[in-house]
């Protein structure tokens, strides 16, 4: 073999050997009786764990039937349902977006929020475990419900055309038939 022939072919092996070295997956060859012994503890690899079901709400609420003795049953997990609607000379429609917020006791930050276009009123709405807004935090209890409308979208300001309105008195989950009325001021 000649001078031109050798070259290519020491190329050739050349390329070969680097891209055998570069393969990760090439590993030494074992024999069986050499494999070291199997871990007596199993591995847990986070987020590979069997889901445990949710012992806190009975199976029959969690398929969405309604919760047992009526209307205002206080169950975790369970959604509030009612309607929004416009007092008297609201101005109704227009921009902005409609959020329908939860809070547990007084004050405090919101439980849970549910943002809704604004109108056509009268406006049914739901709200419930889905739209908690921080993870850990249960769903239940006496809330105070309150409904707004900013016309600029913005859940940290409040305009003058701003409307607002609360429910009556305190709900638990579970409880339908609520009524809000808006208005300006929220009065």
């Amino acid at each position: 073999m000649g001078r031109q022939g050798l070259l290519p072919s020491i190329l050739a092996f050349a390329v070969l050997l680097a891209a055998s070295a570069c393969d990760r997956r090439v590993e030494p060859f074992v024999a069986l009786e050499d494999e070291p012994p199997a871990s007596e503890r199993p591995v847990r690899i986070p987020g590979l764990e069997q889901a445990k079901p949710s012992a806190a709400v009975p199976p029959m609420v969690r398929r969405g039937n309604p919760p047992p003795g009526g209307e205002t049953a206080s169950v975790p997990g369970v959604e509030i349902r009612g309607t929004i609607e416009l007092a008297p000379g609201a101005p109704a429609g227009g921009e902005g977006v409609l959020f329908v917020i939860a809070r547990s006791g007084a004050g405090g930050p919101p439980l849970a929020v549910r943002r809704l276009p604004v109108g056509p009123f009268p406006l049914e709405f739901s709200l419930g475990p889905g739209d908690v807004m921080m993870q850990g935090r249960r769903f239940e209890g006496e809330l105070t419900l309150t409904a707004r409308v900013d016309r600029d979208g913005n859940p940290l300001t409040r305009g003058e055309t701003d409307l607002s309105g609360s429910a009556p008195g305190p709900v638990t989950p579970g409880q339908t038939g609520i009524s809000i009325r808006l208005s300006p001021g929220g009065g």
